[in-house]
């Protein structure tokens, strides 16, 4: 028995975990599109839509904006048991936990300290999901398990429950970091809580002054235990219904400062002390965990706005309606801040967060990430999309987003089994792609051809195809000289490397084959590409095919 021990979520396989391979990302110049002019000092044009695996595009953009995201909104596929036909419910479960373990580790590291990831699911996985991310996150950063109302009206097929909602599971990078924006009230009437009505119009509601709950203790705060004098002039002290000791709220300065807000109510037991809360005081305030389709959005009113993105094309089959993005947007980021989505779907995730002035990165594995995502956004850039939130937040267009392609793995095997750099890398993607897989910055100087890429001031990485012999490597360890070193990706060298102290000398591909999973390139939880139970074959009956002429021997 380990003398260690930890609670924890076990699953069939939970052991193995890929040797994922760091591709580089390829523009697609013909699919990135831009504004024409800029619309106005907020436009972003450097936004990332990732056409690839969602595993190694995460892996992909690790070495570039690792803590640097703000929010991380994801809809991944809800593992409802139709695509898992030929598993048990077991190893179900543990393909799609494993799954999903990988690309939320990731999804970590990418988060800012004061970041937040937001997770749509349903109750088949929810429970699950969260002692996952308890694990990964930690379970003093979970934050809420926010239900959603995402049908408008009951099932009345429904075999069982008639089920309305889905979970949006929230957790922090780090609690201690985290701010959240509060909600902005809307125009109307106020909430009917707010149910009297001062001298002068303003509507208000009463709390009491007395502190409540645990804080509700003389203990807690010594200096607000004190005497209140009450309209009859009797002396009111803070007491629990209980009898004992409490606290007031404010201390005697504010009390004297804000008199005016006091107002006493006479019940059975005597006076008590309340405070006024104005309505035109408290025009935000905290997220719930309740959200209304009429707070966020339905399934229907998505399906509705699914209609106005792109002519001619059929809408996605389960998209997330602009409202509810909006919400989880404008409650965990401010202007300029980060977004990421890596199961984009139909580009919800990217077409809000670009109408309200925010970064973002998407990333879909399908083909609608060119036959849906890229045409949606065309259009909101052009300013043509007025559906969804674009007159609440008065969208008028602008901005850009640059299209990106997984580069292919960057080892092949030749006729003879061997591996090799593919055939499809050029020096410059060679030079770039093994900067990140040795954890360099790909920077080339204009000036020193040897300085392709670097992990400090001082320390520099440079990539040749060619052999190297002793008069190459002197020249090289000359040019680097005292203080700095220079790691060497070549064919082949020859010479004593410990002769050049401030170089090291590494042949490709034998120093790089044993790193990775080369030549994998789909990670995704579509079940065409996991492994198949097998399936018992059925006896063989003896019988004519259509085109036989009965003669069965």
């Amino acid at each position: 028995m380990k003398s260690k021990q930890k609670l924890e979520l076990t699953w069939v396989g939970k052991e193995n975990r890929p040797r994922l391979e760091p591709r580089i990302l390829i523009e697609d110049t013909e699919k990135s599109y831009h504004a024409t002019a800029r619309v106005s000092e907020n436009d972003i044009f450097d936004n990332v839509l990732i056409h690839g695996d969602n595993l190694l595009a995460l892996k992909a953009l690790e070495a570039d904006y690792a803590g640097k995201v703000k929010c991380v909104f994801i809809d991944p596929p809800y593992n409802t048991g139709s695509a898992f036909t030929h598993y048990d419910d077991g190893l179900e479960h543990s393909i799609w936990l494993g799954l999903m373990r990988d690309r939320l580790e990731i999804i970590r590291r990418l988060m800012s300290e004061d970041g937040s990831l937001w997770i749509t699911i349903d109750d088949n996985e929810a429970h699950y999901l969260k002692v996952l991310c308890d694990e990964i996150f930690g379970r003093s950063n979970f934050m809420a398990n926010v239900i959603w109302e995402k049908a408008d009206s009951p099932r009345m097929d429904a075999r069982f429950f008639s089920t309305r909602h889905d979970n949006m599971i929230v957790f922090a990078k780090n609690s201690e970091y985290l701010q959240i924006n509060h909600i902005v009230e809307e125009g109307g009437d106020a909430p009917s809580h707010y149910n009297k009505l001062d001298e002068k119009g303003r509507r208000y509601y009463l709390k009491p002054l007395r502190a409540m709950g645990v804080d509700g203790t003389r203990e807690a705060r010594p200096s607000m235990y004190f005497a209140l004098t009450a309209p009859d002039g009797s002396k009111v002290y803070p007491k629990n219904p209980d009898g004992s000791d409490s606290r007031w709220r404010w201390s005697p300065e504010r009390v004297q400062q804000e008199l005016w807000r006091i107002e006493w109510v006479k019940g059975r037991k005597g006076w008590s002390a309340n405070f006024r809360i104005y309505a035109d005081d408290n025009d935000t305030r905290p997220p719930e965990t309740i959200w209304t389709h009429a707070f966020a959005g339905s399934n229907r009113h998505a399906k509705s706005e699914a209609k106005g993105y792109i002519d001619g094309i059929r809408p996605f089959d389960t998209p997330k309606p602009e409202k509810l993005l909006s919400r989880v947007i404008q409650i965990a980021t401010n202007k300029g801040d980060i977004v990421l989505d890596s199961f984009a779907g139909s580009g919800t995730t990217g077409a809000v967060a670009h109408k309200m002035n925010r970064c973002w990165i998407m990333v879909e594995l399908g083909e609608h990430c060119f036959t849906h995502i890229a045409p949606r956004l065309r259009k909101v850039i052009d300013g043509n999309d007025q559906g969804g939130i674009s007159k609440a937040v008065d969208w008028k267009g602008g901005g850009g987003f640059r299209y990106y392609e997984l580069a292919p793995s960057l080892l092949e095997k030749d006729k003879w089994g061997r591996e090799v750099i593919s055939k499809q890398y050029n020096a410059e993607m060679l030079a770039q792609a093994l900067c990140k897989l040795e954890g360099f910055a790909y920077a080339p100087s204009p000036d020193v051809y040897w300085q392709q890429g670097h992990s400090s001031e001082a320390d520099f990485l440079y990539v040749t195809t060619q052999t190297l012999g002793s008069k190459e490597l002197t020249t090289l360890s000359e040019d680097v000289g005292e203080g700095r070193s220079l790691l060497i990706l070549c064919a082949a060298f020859r010479g004593n490397t410990d002769l050049w102290p401030n170089l090291t000398v590494r042949k490709i591909p034998n120093h790089i084959h044993s790193r990775c999973e080369w030549g994998h390139d789909d990670y995704s939880l579509n079940v065409a590409n996991l492994p198949q139970a097998e399936v018992p074959i059925a006896p063989v009956s003896r019988q004519g095919g259509l085109f036989d002429d009965g003669d069965v021997s």
